[in-house]
């Protein structure tokens, strides 16, 4: 299946017990309070040239604490606070879409802490792209529970190697996420434009992008980009991918919160890049990622 078509197509005063009290006959202690965040694209062997394309903030008062049970009250409700700010906090999003671990179908894999329920709408969302969806595992890792996908395409029953397509599944996981999990908004970059409140942490793009080439054999070099996050993102990737005649064989795209983190293997004529080639694959990446208003044939 030729790249072209796919991609053409496509964060008082102290308190004082009463004077005379029976529970306590200690010397008051004065404490001051402290103050406180793959795909496999079987492997393609495509022509890439032909795209063309607690502790709260306080005032400085004194608390007056007798050494008693009230310290123990005290310790108590501070710990039942704490509780109640970590379960406020709103937990890191994260999709992960995996090419490479399996060769029958592409594994999806979600996590929002432990808020995410069924995931049925989700599932249907994801059918309604033409996609058969066979919900896998379970696994709590601490307070994060992941659950995994497996994703195959309706029409032929094999893995999903369109990137395309690709994006369109991470999208419309993130979009059913916005909408089933509001609070998530504050920690997705499209919950600048969709979701109810917008991320507070803006995220420098010269300084998030990173992008670097390993080794990872004679036959094929791993290819790790780390950069902000927006839609269409793998779609750009692999459009500047194939633009410099490389061949992806297989990828990792992994959205965790605002930051998308992808791993491609890739080869160019059935070889691992050379350094020279790899450099300019690398300042190819850079100059886009980092200025994504620029126009892609510029560079």
């Amino acid at each position: 299946m030729a790249f072209a078509n796919s991609l053409l197509s496509s964060s008082s005063s102290p308190s004082q017990i009463p004077h005379g009290s029976k529970d306590f006959n200690s010397t008051p202690l004065i404490i001051s309070p402290h103050e406180r965040s793959a795909f496999t694209f079987s492997p393609i062997r495509n022509k890439f040239s032909e795209l063309g394309i607690g502790v709260i903030g306080s005032s400085r008062k004194k608390n007056i604490l007798y050494a008693s049970v009230n310290d123990l009250n005290a310790s108590a409700s501070s710990t039942s606070l704490k509780s109640e700010q970590d379960a406020d906090s709103v937990p890191m999003p994260v999709v992960l879409i995996d090419q490479d671990s399996d060769s029958d179908a592409t594994i999806v894999q979600l996590s929002f802490g432990d808020r995410l329920g069924a995931l049925i709408d989700t599932m249907n969302a994801l059918k309604h792209l033409g996609l058969d969806v066979a919900k896998g595992t379970v696994l709590t890792d601490g307070p994060v529970k992941q659950t995994k996908f497996f994703i195959t395409r309706l029409d032929t029953g094999r893995k999903v190697e369109d990137p395309d397509m690709l994006e369109r599944i991470r999208l419309t996981i993130i979009n059913n996420l916005l909408k089933y999990h509001p609070e998530s908004s504050e920690r997705l970059a499209m919950g600048e434009a969709f979701g109810i409140k917008a991320p507070e942490k803006k995220l420098d793009v010269d300084i998030t992008t990173h992008v670097h080439v390993k080794e990872d054999g004679p036959k094929r070099s791993l290819l790790c980009i780390e950069t902000a996050d927006r839609p269409g993102l793998l779609v750009e990737i692999i459009k500047i991918i194939a633009d410099v005649n490389i061949d992806v064989e297989s990828a990792e795209i992994d959205t965790e919160g605002l930051v998308a983190k992808d791993k491609f293997h890739v080869s160019y004529r059935g070889a691992a890049l050379t350094s020279s080639l790899s450099q300019v694959l690398v300042n190819c990446l850079r100059y886009y990622l980092r200025r994504p208003e620029t126009d892609i044939d510029s560079y």
